[in-house]
């Protein structure tokens, strides 16, 4: 799945450039959606991202190409590939990539299976 997101003054720190966290919230959520969608059954929590460096900056203005894939099903967990680049997913060199992984769990908050 891809998502786009449009860098706002509202997204900067104080020097100008994208805050990071910003950044992680927005690719928690872009891969969360491709996991709900891959797995409509599913009640999905976050509990890992693999990687977190910062490659290049990020002004306001920008255009993001957020681009999440299925990398690995576990019994109860989904592993996402994620890569942010500027523009469209395909062009241009990454400026963050990570692995994002979820676990299915029930409504008491276990683990739970996937299928």
């Amino acid at each position: 799945m891809e998502t786009h997101r449009l860098v706002l003054p509202e997204d900067l720190n104080q020097f100008g450039y994208l805050f990071g966290g910003r950044l992680l919230a927005w690719i928690d959520e872009a891969s969360w959606i491709a996991a709900s969608l891959d797995f409509p059954e599913a009640r999905f929590v976050t509990v890992a991202m693999n990687e977190v460096v910062f490659r290049h900056s990020v002004k306001k203005g920008n255009i993001l190409a957020i681009e999440s894939r299925l990398k690995k099903e576990g019994a109860t967990s989904a592993t996402y590939s994620v890569t942010v680049r500027r523009g469209r997913a395909k062009e241009g060199e990454a400026l963050f990539t990570t692995q994002v992984t979820f676990v299915n769990i029930d409504e008491e908050g276990i683990k739970k299976t996937l299928r």
